[in-house]
């Protein structure tokens, strides 16, 4: 079994195509959506909160990533990954203007220093607008930081 775990929180188009891709990229998945219907987004495990998930995240080697950050329940679920044993969290998002997670979590008590722990933007900087776009620069920047690189063109040795 993959010690890599991709948790996508949010059924979305960007979830559908992440977790469709992670799981061919050797992650296991998992898709944290509070709501009635995960629609078409299809993981390994569906949960509605990360209470549903401690076993799976107890390793801390999960990767999360929040696919809407326009949702009402961004507040609490990202308090909820912070407060667990993740080893990225990020949220997407327009890179010019600050997050909506940082009011959220401001508001809930979460002290300055766990919100910097969310990632925003995510992924590679490939100029990504469609949802698989979106996609791929994410697992492309998660695989990239898993292996201590920076992503992109330069190349190490």
């Amino acid at each position: 079994m993959s010690d890599r775990l991709l948790v996508a929180v949010f059924a979305s188009p960007v979830a559908e195509v992440l977790l469709r891709w992670g799981t061919e990229l050797g992650f296991r998945t998992v898709l944290v959506e509070p709501g009635e219907s995960a629609g078409d987004v299809r993981a390994d495990r569906t949960a509605r909160g990360f209470a549903e998930i401690e076993d799976e995240l107890a390793g801390g080697s999960a990767d999360v990533v929040v696919t809407d950050h326009h949702r009402d329940e961004l507040g609490e679920l990202l308090r909820d990954a912070l407060a667990r044993p993740a080893r990225w969290i990020g949220v997407m998002g327009n890179p010019r203007h600050e997050g909506p997670h940082v009011a959220a979590l401001t508001c809930l008590g979460v002290p300055p220093a766990e919100i910097a722990r969310v990632h925003r933007p995510i992924g590679l900087d490939i100029g990504s607008r469609r949802p698989a776009e979106i996609a791929v620069s994410t697992l492309a920047g998660l695989l990239a930081d898993r292996n201590g690189r920076a992503g992109g063109f330069a190349h190490g040795g």
